[in-house]
């Protein structure tokens, strides 16, 4: 007959050991669940920086927005506005006019000089500009509105574009 110690010793002999199966199958559970927990990591700090260079992007864009529509509609616009050029002042039309240069941003004093505008406003960003006519958006004369486009890119293959119409009032 087993004494009482007998039986706690035979007990513990059966559920002590671990069979090296059982180890080998245990290891290779744990390595699966760390590289897949290891490449959602991975992926979540890769992708953490998006939110911050989307914002980067949109404020050039705006920066760059900010700026044109400081200037005037047209190069017979007057300042303010009022009369829109048109029937009087005639409008003097798309493009650079004497003495504006696309590299010397101080010489642009209307929106649609800034047509084919970029430059690069950080390392790593390029930003670009598109000035066309667009009051057929808007069932008015072509001529009467002027759609904007500002395109931001960055080196690691983001961008953005925003448009914004500026009207002949």
């Amino acid at each position: 007959m087993l004494t009482k110690s007998d039986h706690s010793r035979h007990f513990f002999s059966l559920v002590a050991g671990v069979t090296l199966i059982e180890l080998l199958a245990f290891i290779v559970v744990i390595g699966v669940s760390v590289v897949a927990i290891g490449g959602v990591f991975q992926h979540s700090v890769i992708r953490v920086q998006d939110p911050l260079i989307n914002s980067q992007l949109m404020s050039m864009a705006q920066a760059q927005f900010d700026e044109i529509l400081s200037r005037k509609y047209d190069e017979n616009t007057p300042t303010g506005g009022i009369p829109a050029c048109g029937s009087s002042p005639l409008c003097a039309g798309m493009g650079l006019d004497v003495g504006e240069v696309l590299s010397d941003i101080s010489t642009l004093d209307d929106i649609d000089d800034f047509n084919g505008y970029q430059d690069i406003p950080q390392t790593n960003y390029l930003r670009q500009v598109s000035v066309v006519y667009a009051g057929t958006d808007f069932g008015v004369a072509s001529e009467n509105a002027k759609r904007i486009t500002v395109s931001v890119s960055s080196s690691q293959g983001q961008s953005v574009s925003l448009s914004v119409y500026r009207f002949n009032f």
